[in-house]
């Protein structure tokens, strides 16, 4: 479908509530239109890459001389500007001369607007119009079809290179229309037959916006949480763990295992907190770091026993961020690595382990993840505290140190998790997620 026109602009509401006059440029109302944008200085063309529509009060241009106010047009032109439009009747009580003079010799269309209609509305209405007829254009080609909010979720995902004016013109053609001061959290979801799981906790945390689409095996989804915790104290007064109201990323935990209760199944995994005003780079981040943090879940076993209630498998990027850096580049290119890791920090315990059938290696790594907390590593493992003080004195005799060193903490715990990464099996679906095109 060819792309949106400067005619096309011009026939879009907002605009024609401006009564828009065309000075200069009719045979150029044809032009592609790449993007709308608006500015208030006369340096605006330094910030055009060509194609956009160029949308200012005229305030820049006030007290500019005659000169300076071709030279803008000029440079508009030599940037591939698709046209400029001027609100006149405020600060500048009608056009130039020699600004119309300037766009007619160049053939630069020039828009004289008339009537007072806040730029943000035309470049909302502009710039969605822009994004829908680009995806139109190129839906066929994508797996997922027409499916707008699928497109933009794997474009995110994915690293696709996009930029913030397409990145929210997209989404709020997907309806998702995240409040100023909005906490974006990536959710990934494997074993889920259908968008049910995610609406149910996205109705736990009190109807929060949410960008959501099913992919063939797993759900990908951006959640947005209010800046003041959204409905956290709904899902906190549901059963959810105290400290909700003030964390998004475990007042969304909660919401996912209530919502997924009856779905023992299902792997969740969710990304940290990003600001909304912080660039769709962060956007991606988060939705990639729940995709990661989803496959390490799938791959990699936990730390922890299962609990006694069962329900669904549900974590975080930050739950699994050891494990995460230590794969950074794929778990195969990392392999031989983390075996020498474990061996020299562990060998004595995994022989000792290996010729006698124990849960030492798995002992240790909760006790160290537990602050060091007899009591609960005991809850954790099943066991009473007297047999846990037996293990730990075994570990400790077979490794020659005493695990309550706070120097040796970090040493520990990287090669306990290594240990899991390197037992892991293979993923079962092979090639990865699958909400890349």
């Amino acid at each position: 479908m060819p792309a949106l026109t400067l005619r096309d602009i011009l026939a879009l509401d907002p605009v024609r509530s401006t009564e828009p006059e065309l000075l200069a440029g009719e045979g150029s109302l044809d032009r592609p239109v790449r993007w709308v944008h608006s500015s208030e200085v006369y340096e605006g063309a330094n910030f055009l890459d060509g194609g956009e529509l160029l949308l200012t009060n005229g305030f820049g241009l006030t007290d500019a001389d005659e000169g300076t106010r071709r030279r803008y047009v000029r440079e508009l032109a030599a940037r591939g500007a698709a046209g400029l439009a001027v609100e006149v009747g405020r600060s500048l009580a009608h056009m130039p001369e020699e600004v119309a003079d300037e766009a007619r010799l160049l053939g630069l269309p020039l828009l004289a607007l008339h009537r007072v209609v806040p730029f943000v509305r035309i470049t909302e209405a502009a710039n969605r119009a822009i994004v829908a007829r680009g995806l139109s254009g190129r839906s066929a080609a994508r797996p997922w079809g027409g499916d707008h909010t699928a497109a933009l979720l794997a474009d995110l995902a994915d690293g696709q290179a996009l930029n913030q004016p397409e990145v929210e013109a997209r989404a709020a053609l997907a309806g998702f229309h995240p409040g100023a001061g909005a906490r974006l959290l990536g959710v990934s979801v494997h074993g889920a037959r259908d968008l049910g799981v995610v609406d149910r906790a996205a109705r736990a945390l009190g109807g929060v916006s949410v960008l959501r689409a099913a992919f063939p095996g797993d759900v990908l989804a951006l959640v947005a949480m209010s800046g003041a915790g959204g409905g956290a104290e709904r899902v906190l007064s549901a059963g959810a763990r105290s400290g909700s109201t003030r964390d998004p990323v475990r007042a969304v935990q909660d919401a996912f295992r209530a919502a997924a209760a009856a779905e023992p199944a299902l792997t969740v995994a969710v990304g940290h907190a990003v600001a909304v005003g912080s660039g769709w780079l962060r956007w991606s981040e988060t939705l990639r770091a729940a995709r990661t943090t989803l496959e390490l879940a799938l791959t990699v076993p936990p730390a922890e026993p299962p609990t006694a209630q069962g329900g669904p498998s549900v974590t975080s990027s930050r739950a699994l961020a050891l494990e995460r850096e230590l794969t950074r580049g794929g778990v195969d290119a990392n392999r031989d690595r983390l075996a020498r890791l474990v061996q020299h920090t562990l060998g004595p315990l995994l022989a000792w382990e290996a010729a006698h059938p124990s849960d030492l290696v798995r002992t240790l790594e909760v006790h160290l993840r537990h602050g060091c907390s007899p009591t609960r590593t005991a809850a954790l493992l099943h066991i009473g505290r007297q047999s846990l003080y037996q293990r730990l004195e075994r570990i400790e005799s077979l490794l020659g140190l005493e695990i309550d060193d706070p120097d040796l903490l970090g040493d520990l715990l990287t090669a306990l998790c290594a240990h899991r990464i390197v037992r892991g099996v293979p993923a079962v679906r092979g090639g990865g997620l699958r909400t890349v095109a």
